[in-house]
Formats: C-alpha cells, structure tokens, sequence
C-alpha cells in the first residue's frame, strides 16, 4: 500500500467520524431544544392559553408548565392586571410629572351633544381581561374593538344630554353610563374584558368658543351669587318683620285680654259690694264712705277745711303729723 492510498484512508475515515459526530451533537441539540421549549413559565398575574394547531386546547395557572413541542403553543394573557385606554389625550411619559399629548385624539374627543353644541370630551377606560379564551378567539383585535366600543357609546350618552349636563352636573352619571353600556356590549360580543372604571378626565368647549362660553359661566355665576344674596338678605329681613308682627300681635291680646279680666273683675267686685248693700244699705253706706275717707285724706297734703263762717276747724294737719310721727316710730 503506497503512502498516498494511506493518506486517503485515513481522510475518509475521520471524515466519517466527523459526520457521526455532527449528527449525535445535532440530536443532542434538537433533542435538548425540544425539552427546553417543552417548558415554560407562567407570572402570577398571567393565564397560559395552550392552543394545538391552532386549535384551543386548555388553560393552565401561574407557574411552570409543560406543553407538546411544535404541536402546541401557548399565549400568556394578563388577566389580573389593570389595564387602561386613553380617549382624547395620550400620555407620552409617566412618572412624578406625567405629560400628555393631544396629538391623534382630537378627532375622538370631540362631540355633538343633545342640544347640538360641541364638547371636548376626554376619558379613561380601566379594564381587566376576565375570560382569556373569549379575548383571544372571539373577537379580532380585541383592543380596537374596545376602542370603538367605548367611543361609540360616549357619543350615544353625550347625544342623549345637553351641553351644560356634560360640562357640568352630569359628569358623575355620564362615567357610569358608559361603564354599565361597555360592559353590556362587551358581553354580547364576547369580548372577555370586563370594564372596571369610567373616569371623565376632562370636559371642555372646543377651542374656538371656549372664551364665549368661559363668559356665559362666570354670567350664570354671578346671576346664582346674587340669587343666593337676595335670598339672603330676605331670609334675615323677613323671618325679624313675622317676628316682630306676631310680637305685636301677641301683646295686643295680651292687652285686650288684661282688659277684659280687669273689667269683669271690677264687675265681680262692683256685684258682691252691691249685694252687701242691698242687705244693709246704711252700714255699708257708711262703711264705704269711711274706707273712701281713709284712701283720700292722706294723699290731700297740708290742707285746712271749715265751715263756711270759718268756725270749726278739721285739725287735718294735726291729724296729718300725728300719722307721720307714728308712721316714723313703726319705722
């Protein structure tokens, strides 16, 4: 055997161990490949939705799980994040000081409401995905549909109301509207999300009449502020003038009701004082005349009384000292 045929020899056989070689390496691989991709993991807020060509096939929980390799694929869906949509804005960066942009959704923002003006309305829808099976199977491009679900149903709402309800009072009952009509649309199109939270973000004018508009409010405000003054004002004036009527009203029945108990006391009095009379008339003639003398004389001060040729002499005065002395020894 010449050296050259020995070379050859020798060439072909590591060649053909070489490509015994590759082949278990490349089995090893593909066989280490398969075991890899037969396992995967699930985050504690996701489902995995195990599909086998194409076709669903289960749901499986957080954590590790198995799967048929190249038979079987899995989507991982968040159910138990919150989610949210923006209408009328976008948030460009978020953080201690979010900004915003408005670029895109003017077009969405802006509505005709019931009273045929224009609102600028911007909104926050906040979702859950609540059947993984519905949102990946049974609607297309769930998200969009969403979208033109929830922005379909505020122009429904908004249409219903006039302007001056979606600018002010009606904010409250517009967000949940919308949430109670997203979610009933969501149900009959099995769109697996439930609608968690409505939040009006901002409700303006549009642009061009906002100033107009800003002055008829500052108007209607001030028309309410000198409402509730001249309420007010009648509150404290006329409650003081039924007071003091009814005051008024009181005393003089008060009066008119001591008068008339005077009077038929002095009746009474003049009845039982004519009884006696009449029982013995010159007694209580006398008596009368006394108890009159008695009440009169000391309020005549230093008063002399005679008789007409100035002969006898009531000594009142006398009397009127005698009463003062003894009135100041009681003392």
């Amino acid at each position: 055997m010449t050296s050259n045929q020995f070379n050859l020899n020798s060439s072909g056989g590591v060649l053909e161990k070489l490509i015994k070689n590759i082949r278990s390496v490349a089995l090893m691989l593909f066989a280490g490949i398969m075991v890899w991709s037969a396992f995967f993991t699930i985050d504690p807020e996701e489902v995995g939705v195990i599909v086998r060509f194409g076709k669903y096939i289960r749901t499986v929980e957080p954590g590790l799980n198995y799967k048929i390799p190249l038979v079987e694929s899995v989507y991982k869906v968040a159910v138990e994040r919150q989610q949210k949509m923006e209408f009328g804005f976008r948030t460009t960066s978020a953080g201690v000081k979010s900004t915003y942009s408005r670029k895109g959704g003017i077009e969405e923002s802006l509505m005709l409401t019931g009273d045929l003006n224009l609102a600028d309305v911007e909104w926050v829808v906040q979702y859950r995905i609540d059947n993984p099976y519905n949102y990946l199977f049974k609607v297309r491009n769930p998200e969009v549909t969403l979208r033109d679900i929830s922005e379909s149903a505020m122009r429904q709402i908004v249409g219903d109301r006039t302007v001056n309800e979606v600018l002010t009072v009606g904010r409250t009952e517009i967000s949940a509207k919308l949430q109670e009509l997203m979610q009933a649309v969501c149900r009959e199109y099995s769109v697996g999300v439930k609608i968690e939270q409505v939040v009006l973000q901002d409700v303006n004018p549009p642009e061009p009449v906002k100033a107009a508009f800003n002055a008829v409010n500052e108007a209607q405000q001030e028309k309410e502020t000198l409402i509730n003054q001249a309420k007010a004002e009648y509150n404290k004036v006329i409650p003081k003038a039924a007071g003091q009527a009814k005051e008024t009203i009181q005393m003089a029945e008060g009066y008119a009701t001591e008068r008339v108990n005077n009077a038929k006391g002095d009746v009474a009095r003049f009845n039982a004082l004519y009884k006696e009379y009449v029982k013995a008339p010159d007694v209580t003639r006398q008596r009368i005349y006394l108890e009159t003398m008695e009440s009169v004389l000391p309020r005549l001060g230093q008063k002399i009384i005679t008789d007409q040729n100035g002969n006898n002499v009531l000594p009142l005065l006398q009397m009127q000292l005698s009463q003062k002395n003894t009135s100041s020894n009681g003392q």
